[in-house]
């Protein structure tokens, strides 16, 4: 009889890649995914550290588990990804009853751990150098690359992939973990990514998502030729059956025109840019060794936008950080009331162990004036995203169909037929239609919108011509 393993995934879409990833390694070693972790042989928390409430989320969660483990001592219970790799022989500490520990850069010895572990070998802990531990090479050596062969089963939504083209991070940005957890950048061979493309979209992928912790740097050299992700775009670009391609995050240092005359000329490339500005104090950029100032971020913002009118560009700010004052907080919302983003994701600041600012910078704003000026914040943006999403009422939008819409059975209630999808912008449309239409590219009609969700009515024919952008992101 199969093994059975439970799989729970916490963090970014790096983490998710990895989860799906680690599901496509275990069915081929003979286990079966369960939704239960009761029902599971094998129970494997993929985990975050990025803020203190990802991590509180999983120790509380292995805090539950010890009854689990009680009840079936031979249940093998682990924590991969990043809290693993930051953590380390502290989980076992404080959660005995683990049995594996295993850091983003060695999931490749995951069936390896688990022999062990059933051997009788365990607990263990299978972690990556850290970064003062030797050289670059050694340590980029030990957070080694984990792709192995993927299956469209495991995905959410199976038209839809990650691809990983880089990994890890030398930005050390003074309050972000990812560096210690992630390792050194590396960009991996153009070659695999254009045939791992080639393999998803076989298995009928349309579009995919090229992800890195900072994905505009990626540099391929392993040919003897420079590839940058410009270049990379051009290779996958004519791939059959790819309908889309979009990639993600990107740093602003490294938004050069090549890239941006990319993604203006390749028609399968969405205009649409998610580009973390995290402050518009030139103080906090300092503090938090940004690399750029709120000018120059400006700068870059008017680059994409003459570039490729029609672009969308979400961004990311930290609210809170160590120092950060009153003026230091109106400068953010002068830069995001100016950029008028479509969309921000907005983060009180948390200290992390083992980061410059945890170590030299005291967290001094207090947290009832954090949570104020996120809130402000947010409320800032969502006004802005309902305003530019309310001019688009009355317009025809090609949406790429996901699936049945969670956001329309909780707006609308539990009627059948509600769907979910994208536009090329990355705007979020709920319509009704049937669940065959899921990867389909389809032309809706915008009736109503609201800051973060477009409602519309599926088309009866193809708008002509189709639209490449929508007006609200031109009128920028």
């Amino acid at each position: 009889m199969a093994k059975t393993v439970y799989l729970y995934t916490v963090g970014c879409q790096m983490n998710v890649l990895d989860s799906e990833l680690v599901a496509s390694e275990l069915l081929a070693a003979g286990y079966q995914l369960v939704h239960s972790p009761r029902a599971a042989d094998v129970i494997l928390l993929n985990t975050c550290s990025v803020r203190q409430h990802a991590e509180d989320k999983i120790y509380s969660a292995l805090g539950r588990l010890k009854h689990a483990k009680q009840r079936r001592r031979q249940r093998i219970i682990g924590v991969l990804g990043c809290l693993a790799q930051k953590d380390q022989a502290q989980i076992l500490r404080r959660a005995p009853h683990v049995d594996l520990v295993l850091g983003p850069g060695q999931l490749g010895r995951l069936r390896e751990a688990l022999e062990e572990i059933e051997n009788g070998r365990g607990p263990v802990v299978y972690t990556s150098w850290p970064r003062t531990a030797g050289t670059r090479a050694e340590i980029a050596r030990s957070f080694a690359s984990f792709d192995p062969p993927r299956r469209s089963e495991v995905r959410a939504i199976r038209h839809q992939a990650l691809v990983r083209v880089m990994f890890g991070c030398d930005k050390f940005c003074t309050y972000c973990v990812v560096p210690s957890v992630r390792g050194p950048e590396q960009s991996r061979p153009a070659a695999e990514i254009e045939a791992e493309v080639r393999r998803l979209a076989d298995q009928g992928v349309v579009e995919v998502t090229l992800i890195g912790q900072t994905v505009n740097s990626y540099h391929d050299r392993s040919s003897g030729r420079s590839v940058r992700l410009a270049d990379l775009l051009y290779r996958i670009h004519d791939t059959p059956g790819l309908r889309r391609i979009k990639f993600v995050t990107n740093h602003p240092n490294h938004m050069d025109d090549d890239l941006l005359m990319a993604v203006r000329d390749l028609p399968k490339v969405n205009p649409y840019f998610h580009v973390p500005a995290q402050s518009g104090s030139d103080r906090m950029l300092k503090l938090m060794k940004r690399g750029y100032t709120a000018a120059e971020y400006w700068q870059m913002l008017q680059r994409i936008r003459s570039i490729v009118p029609g672009a969308a560009i979400t961004s990311d700010f930290i609210v809170g950080f160590c120092g950060e004052s009153e003026e230091d907080f109106q400068q953010t919302v002068d830069l995001v009331r100016r950029a008028r983003f479509k969309n921000c994701f907005i983060f009180k600041y948390s200290p992390r162990p083992g980061t410059k600012a945890a170590e030299l910078l005291a967290d001094d704003v207090p947290e009832p004036v954090k949570r104020l000026r996120n809130n402000q914040l947010l409320a800032i943006q969502n006004a802005i995203s309902l305003e530019d999403n309310q001019a688009l009422v009355g317009q025809f939008m090609e949406v790429l169909v996901e699936g049945p819409s969670k956001v329309g059975r909780k707006l609308c209630g539990p009627a059948a037929g509600q769907l979910v999808g994208r536009t090329r912008c990355d705007r979020i449309v709920v319509f009704d239609g049937q669940p065959e239409l899921a990867g389909r590219i389809v032309p809706v009609l915008i009736q109503r919108a609201e800051a973060v969700t477009l409602f519309g009515a599926l088309a009866d024919c193809q708008p002509t011509p189709p639209l490449a952008a929508c007006d609200a992101c031109k009128a920028h």
